[in-house]
């Protein structure tokens, strides 16, 4: 159901190399990319992840309540890429662990302070 979501950002540069590296993690890699956004992917068909400047010249900004969840395969993926995303700069939000009995999440903000679930099931 869902295609792709986008994220906006206020220095794309940095954020091409946050993502770059920490969706690397995951198996993703680039897959469009153009002076104002980049769309990052796995497999086809799969969702994507992309981020932007603001059609509208304004700055970006976070949403109350927005959250974007990168699912993992295991619960030593998600602590990897927690930590990974946090070596590259981002924000602890919740450190890897067990979440009411459901799974295993961590949960972080990236540069432009966008908040992000990574989690598996199970």
């Amino acid at each position: 159901m869902i295609g792709y979501i986008t994220l906006g950002t206020n220095d794309l540069e940095r954020a091409r190399a946050f993502f770059d590296a920490l969706l690397a993690e995951l198996g993703a890699r680039q897959i469009m990319a153009n002076e104002r956004m980049i769309i990052w992917g796995g497999q086809p068909g799969a969702p994507m992840l992309g981020i932007c400047t603001p059609y509208d010249g304004q700055p970006a900004s976070t949403g109350n309540g927005t959250m974007i969840a990168l699912s993992a395969g295991s619960s030593d993926l998600v602590s990897r890429v927690h930590a990974r995303a946090l070596a590259l700069g981002a924000t602890d939000e919740g450190a890897p662990g067990p979440r009411g009995g459901a799974g295993f999440f961590a949960y972080f903000r990236d540069l432009d302070g966008n908040k992000f679930a990574v989690y598996t099931m199970g």
